[in-house]
């Protein structure tokens, strides 16, 4: 959400904003809408002044013997005028409303421009890829060779995207979701919370996902929705409240399942754990002051980094551009993991600074010390990490050319014993 006093100060810098976004002017429709909506509640605001004070003077003359008449008409066609001042206001209003919740956040100055994924760029690697002395499969592969992974079973459960994980992988999946935790928790000082994982309108509304993106998630028939990562209400918690200065910044991680429709990615990923309807994720959360939440985002993105490399899984790491960014990010990195069975580094973790974009939408507020004002707090979320994604990266590295996987030593503590899965 855009504060609309700033875009009336500063038109040009809004559009360029939106341009650089891919987008077309809308400053200047905007404050027509604004000037619309003013001009009218002033005429709705002297109209009822006016009529209030007529009725007095009725009263008054009425009292003394007097005509009233020429002001009772006046009453009269004022009572006829202001629903159309009214319902100028609010259609305005509405109008403005409806622009201002579907414009996604203005990207950060330092963000690199550019349409779509090539122009991202790359800031660093951790970790050198394995050298195979066999040619690597893909996690699908194994996962059917050890006969632990049933993409058939889930089709005929749930139809395409789904998957049953069996035995020692199904633990293997449960490790290391129980060691990103400990990790985040333990090491890095996010709180661990277990939310729910319906939500309602509003929530989805606050941080981003609704009204616009509706067709990306799954909705009940009670009017709730499935959650496609608990950064809505984990970030939420925070909605209408106004948060102690002193208690920031607020740090939360949760486990939940998550759930996408995966409305825009048709024939992308159709084999495999990539891209599924539902999966495990560990979300971090900041609820940040604005001066430090740029120091937030490289706190957060460490983090996420650091379950790689105690699992010796080689990544990147990305500064998304312009044109590949989410709605409500102002910048985001991409974390990457090397899948050698692909030959390629995918995306495992983003972690992104929204500013005070969700902020505004929630009305997540702090009062800034020694003053009577409050503030927008910045919001910060990121994976930390997506645990089916994860198990794809352990499977393809820690591979051995008789179809067996390694288990990484970071998880043994979490296997009952289990050091390589057969």
């Amino acid at each position: 959400m855009h504060d609309l006093k700033w875009i009336r100060d500063n038109p040009e810098a809004f559009d360029r904003g939106l341009a650089r976004r891919g987008l077309e002017p809308v400053a200047a429709r905007l404050i027509a809408l604004d000037e619309t909506r003013r001009a009218a509640q002033t005429r709705f605001q002297e109209m009822q002044a006016r009529r209030n004070e007529a009725s007095k003077q009725i009263g008054g003359l009425k009292k003394s013997g007097q005509d009233a008449t020429a002001l009772l008409d006046e009453v009269a066609a004022l009572k006829e005028r202001i629903p159309a001042a009214e319902a100028e206001d609010k259609a305005s209003g509405a109008e403005i409303d409806d622009l201002l919740t579907r414009l996604p956040n203005l990207p950060g100055d330092d963000v690199p421009d550019g349409a779509d994924e090539n122009a991202n760029v790359e800031l660093k690697r951790w970790g050198t890829p394995r050298a195979f002395s066999f040619t690597p499969i893909e996690h699908d592969s194994i996962g059917d060779k050890l006969g632990l992974m049933d993409f058939t079973a889930a089709a005929k459960l749930s139809g395409a995207r789904f998957v049953v994980l069996k035995g020692a992988l199904a633990r293997l999946e449960r490790a290391l979701a129980n060691f990103m935790l400990n990790l985040q928790t333990e090491t890095h000082g996010y709180t661990e919370i277990n939310p729910p994982i319906l939500v309602k309108d509003t929530a989805l509304f606050g941080t981003g996902q609704l009204p616009k993106f509706g067709e990306d998630l799954f909705r009940t028939n009670s009017d709730h929705w499935l959650i496609p990562t608990a950064e809505v209400p984990l970030t939420n918690l925070y909605a209408d409240e106004i948060v102690d200065l002193a208690k920031l910044p607020i740090r939360m991680t949760a486990l939940t399942p998550c759930f996408r429709s995966e409305a825009g990615a048709a024939g992308k990923d159709t084999r495999g754990m990539i891209r599924q309807h539902q999966f495990m994720k560990v979300e971090m959360v900041s609820i940040a002051h604005p001066d430090f939440s740029d120091a937030e985002h490289q706190r957060m993105t460490a983090c996420a980094e650091a379950v790689l490399e105690a699992l010796n899984l080689p990544y990147r790491r990305i500064v998304l551009c312009t044109g590949d960014m989410g709605f409500s990010a102002r910048k985001t990195y991409d974390i990457e993991v090397w899948l050698p069975g692909q030959n390629r580094y995918r995306e495992i973790s983003s972690c992104s600074n929204c500013g005070d974009f969700q902020a505004r939408r929630m009305k997540a507020r702090f009062r800034p010390e020694g003053e009577k004002g409050t503030r927008f707090v910045h919001t910060l979320n990121g994976s930390g990490l997506a645990v089916g994604r994860t198990l794809v990266a352990v499977l393809e590295n820690y591979q051995q050319e008789d179809g067996s996987v390694v288990v990484p030593d970071a998880l043994k503590p979490f296997m009952g014993g289990i050091e390589v899965i057969r």
